[in-house]
């Protein structure tokens, strides 16, 4: 099977199981957002690989992300009633409160929050808040899909917490290694 085949030329291509859409459908704006925010966690992958003493716990939970984010990006690639709907998992309730545990035992090792940080500190850190400002846009991807046609609710949800997720996340990498984070100076005061 080539790479290539050529049906995509025109603008136009297929969602999982039905029609062809163009390449500029909400849906396809939506899901590739949740593509791109998957090679984002990817770099932050990489990165905490290449640190000395690499956090497993964070590389699992990491490889766990990245798994979900193909179901997700199925989800959203699938519309309701076609034909391969049951091939898929939907996101669902249960998916979001697996997040929520996930925030919940990230946030313990997080210093208080008391300010909005600039994103950055250790390179695992900066990728993720780049992860987190990508959720955030698939987001809004996601309610602009939902202003076009319906679409599962439980995906917009789970990439509301996948957000607050990644953001803690990076909070708590940066504090696994020692790196105080800046905080936020209205206008550059000192």
């Amino acid at each position: 099977m080539k790479l290539y085949t050529k049906t995509g030329d025109g603008g136009q291509t297929g969602l999982y199981g039905t029609d062809r859409v163009s390449k500029g459908h909400p849906r396809v704006e939506t899901y590739g957002t949740v593509d791109e925010l998957n090679s984002v966690l990817g770099i932050a992958r990489a990165e905490n690989a290449r640190q000395p003493g690499a956090d497993a716990g964070l590389e699992a939970d990491l490889e766990y992300l990245q798994n979900a984010l193909f179901d997700l990006g199925a989800d959203l690639a699938t519309r309701a009633g076609g034909p391969y709907e049951q091939r898929l998992s939907r996101m669902d309730g249960g998916d979001v409160a697996f997040l929520e545990a996930m925030i919940d035992r990230y946030q313990e090792e997080a210093p208080p929050f008391t300010g909005f940080v600039h994103p950055g500190g250790t390179p695992v850190a900066a990728a993720l808040q780049l992860a987190r400002a990508v959720a955030r846009r698939a987001e809004r991807d996601f309610v602009r899909l939902l202003d076009a046609e319906e679409a599962n609710a439980h995906a917009g949800v789970y990439l509301n917490r996948l957000s607050d997720l990644l953001f803690i996340m990076a909070r708590a990498a940066n504090a696994r290694s020692g790196v105080q984070e800046e905080a936020w100076l209205v206008k550059g005061r000192r």
